[in-house]
């Protein structure tokens, strides 16, 4: 829209979290390669219940991480629309070391890491550290910022992705991490302010956080993200494999 008092017009983002992704299979064990898994059933559920909410908005640029989980994401979510669905590897998740690597850490340390993101040197699951992956995800998102034609964006990320973006959008550090939870398939509204001529953003709004279609009160969100993945991980320690 136009800005009522400036010249300039106020930008929208959709930006979510892919939905449930297949982290695991049907026994309990963790999938060898997490970056090429696709949604589970009752995450293509997720998407198709936000493709239903979504489905009054006039998207015109939509762009994804381009893993797969938010690929399929992204697809339901447009419903059909002839729009090309692009993806920025930049915004792909932050990076855990290998199932070895991982199988030594404790849940604790596995679940509440986003919370010791500001800690000097801090890594997610014993890989990339926090510094880095927001200075791998910032400046692919400030570039779609800066091109300034289009006015209703859909950006499907990651969770660590969107903390990285929405901490950034409000003027946080990496020690705010941990207090933005994303659950699967939720939904921010973010609106920004671009003046005409310079293209100052000249303010930064959010309309909405972690919205998610299916369950809007909360109600069976009580776990965080990160606990249910650590408890995952711990089950499938205990199955056994061929």
């Amino acid at each position: 829209m136009e800005l009522p008092f400036e010249q300039g017009r106020r930008r929208r983002i959709y930006l979510m979290r892919h939905a449930q992704a297949a982290y695991f299979d049907a026994k309990g064990a963790r999938m060898p390669e997490p970056h090429a898994v696709p949604l589970t059933p009752k995450g293509r559920e997720e998407a198709l219940a936000m493709a239903d909410w979504l489905a009054p908005v006039r998207f015109d640029r939509a762009i994804c991480s381009g893993l797969p989980r938010t690929l399929e994401t992204a697809t339901l979510v447009l419903g059909g629309r002839e729009i090309a669905l692009e993806t920025s590897p930049n915004l792909e998740e932050i990076r855990g070391a290998g199932l070895e690597e991982r199988a030594q850490l404790s849940p604790s340390d596995y679940a509440y890491s986003m919370f010791r993101a500001g800690e000097p040197g801090a890594t997610f699951a014993a890989g990339e550290s926090f510094a880095a992956f927001r200075d791998r995800v910032l400046p692919a998102f400030i570039d779609i910022l800066q091109d300034e034609a289009w006015t209703n964006l859909l950006l499907v990320c990651h969770g660590g992705t969107n903390r990285a973006i929405l901490t950034w959008f409000l003027g946080l550090g990496l020690d705010s991490f941990g207090q933005f939870e994303q659950d699967s398939c939720c939904l921010n509204i973010l609106d920004f302010d671009q003046l005409t001529g310079s293209g100052i953003i000249a303010r930064r709004i959010v309309r909405a956080l972690n919205m998610t279609a299916q369950d809007t009160a909360k109600t069976g969100s009580t776990y965080l993200s990160m606990e249910w993945l650590a408890d995952q991980h711990e089950r499938a320690k205990r199955v056994k494999t061929p």
